[in-house]
């Protein structure tokens, strides 16, 4: 192989590299934190006092725990209500509810 074609090889998997690292950011902006959505383990991070992070919530629909989910669809998705009967919904903010014991 000549040193011409090793070069054009280095140089496109360089720039492929870089590529794939500048379209990432784009993809970050199209997620948001929705609170109290997830179930319990399964949060992505920010499940309360005494938790660590991802996979630490205890409690399903633990409203201080986040996912991120596609901008603009927290408040769209379904969740079963509490036992009361309350609905339950996400939110861009923590909730007071579904808290652990």
């Amino acid at each position: 192989m000549s040193t011409t074609i090793k070069t054009l090889a280095v140089a496109s998997a360089v720039a492929a590299a870089l590529t794939t690292v500048a379209s990432a950011p784009v993809h970050a902006m199209d997620k948001e934190k929705c609170f109290g959505v997830s179930l319990a383990g399964e949060n992505d991070c920010a499940a309360g006092p005494g938790t660590t992070c991802a996979g630490s919530s205890t409690v399903d629909y633990q409203g201080n725990a986040w996912t991120l989910v596609d901008a603009g669809t927290c408040a769209d998705i379904e969740l079963p209500a509490t036992a009361d009967g309350t609905p339950r919904m996400g939110s861009l903010e923590a909730l007071e509810r579904d808290l652990p014991a």
